[in-house]
């Protein structure tokens, strides 16, 4: 296992100290980093939140307030906090299956629920691996029946669906600034609604939940500092890899990957000088996606018409951001192969989520019994590709050649077995 160079599993950004520093001895001018994100996505409002997670929980109560009804269509392939954040939400989950080759939801399916089920207050449009979802698609099956579309954005910044950045599309939209995700304050988020009285109910709701908390603010500021020390290969073992190695000999998979969470996720307010750090970074942006870009597309040439391997891209229509990119095997088998080869090399490769949404045994309260086999075939056929910045030519051509030998030489499937 490699300690001296472990490479993220995502293209977070790496951030010096010493500009850190730099903005602790300045003024922090409030609005800043929220006026920089309604210019780049073209949103009349922008609200900063603790997290992706609180800016989503805000986002539901506000609509709690406009519409009686209680239950959220979700994606059946999704991070573990969307429907704990529903929960405390008040509202019940909806799972709707995806198709078995992309993040899209199983259009079918999905209008089959719209249709029949007069309960539904949403549906989230979730942007995974920042590979932006039809959304006409998902305008269709909501078109008429008051139901609102949440866009979650987490993983997509900077990524365009017919030429417009994600977060235009729906009623209302929410970012992570979270650590590995890119921009980022080490935890935040950003709440957008699609029209100007969006802002007003967004502040109110807001104003009911969100307080300071100057102890923990203060350890998120402490974090940032650590980020900015470990975020680095050199150093990322020791961060990352130690503590999943430690859950791992637990036998505790769903903890190793940070996968288990409860509703208690913080929701206080951002300190000023965080929010200001993350607009003195907001300039680097169009840079750092088109880095991300540009490895994505590397892969995706060098395994092009490769048997048993597909990435899942974009389109003409969609123009991915690519924080990682996905790949699908023809087979679980092949799959896990390709976990077990790379598991020491620290070149990134890693795993979006464990399982469909409706397996992790934790979550049996919250989410109801649907058999999901897309998302399910996801789970179980896919690793993520790091697109990170410290990635180097050389560590490309190792994992293409590696996924190119595990992908067509099914002897060696066979012998290593």
């Amino acid at each position: 296992m490699s300690i001296t160079r472990e490479i993220p599993p995502t293209a977070g950004w790496a951030i010096k100290t010493k500009d850190l520093l730099a903005c602790l001895f300045n003024k922090h001018p409030e609005g800043l980093l929220e006026e920089d994100f309604k210019k780049f996505i073209g949103s009349p409002s922008a609200l900063l939140t603790y997290s992706g997670t609180a800016a989503f929980y805000i986002i539901l109560k506000s609509i709690s307030k406009l519409s009686p009804k209680k239950t959220v269509v979700i994606p059946a392939f999704i991070c573990p906090l969307v429907p704990l954040a529903i929960e405390r939400a008040g509202l019940k989950v909806k799972t709707c299956d995806i198709n078995p080759y992309n993040f899209d939801y199983n259009p079918a399916e999905l209008g089959n629920i719209c249709s029949q089920d007069k309960d539904i207050l949403a549906v989230l449009a979730v942007h995974l691996a920042g590979i932006p979802l039809e959304i006409e698609k998902i305008r269709n099956a909501t078109e008429g029946k008051n139901i609102f579309i949440i866009e979650d954005c987490a993983q997509s910044l900077g990524a365009k669906y017919r030429g417009e950045q994600t977060g235009r599309f729906g009623d209302f939209a929410f970012f992570s600034l979270c650590r590995g995700k890119g921009l980022t304050i080490y935890e935040g988020g950003i709440a957008l609604g699609k029209e100007s009285k969006d802002a007003r109910l967004l502040k109110e709701t807001a104003e009911e939940i969100m307080h300071r908390e100057p102890v923990s603010e203060f350890l998120k500021i402490a974090e940032l500092f650590a980020y900015s020390i470990f975020y680095r290969p050199s150093l990322f073992w020791f961060a990352f890899r130690m503590p999943q190695a430690f859950w791992q000999l637990r036998k505790n998979p769903v903890r190793a990957m940070g996968e288990y969470f409860d509703t208690g996720f913080p929701v206080h307010r951002i300190s000023a000088f965080r929010a200001y750090f993350g607009h003195s970074a907001f300039p680097r942006l169009d840079e750092e996606i088109n880095r991300q870009i540009e490895k994505a597309e590397f892969y995706i040439k060098g395994l092009e018409d490769t048997p048993g391997i597909k990435p899942i891209t974009g389109s003409s229509s969609k123009e991915a951001s690519y924080p990682y990119l996905t790949i699908i095997f023809d087979s679980p088998q092949k799959r896990n192969l390709a976990l077990k080869e790379f598991s020491a090399t620290g070149l990134g490769v890693s795993q979006v989520y464990l399982k469909a949404i409706q397996d992790y045994a934790y979550l049996k309260g919250v989410i109801p019994e649907n058999e999901c086999p897309g998302a399910r075939l996801i789970a179980e056929r896919t690793i993520t590709l790091s697109t990170s910045c410290f990635l180097k030519e050389k560590d490309l051509l190792e994992i293409t050649r590696r996924l190119k030998e595990i992908g067509t030489n099914d002897n060696l499937f066979v012998e290593r077995r």
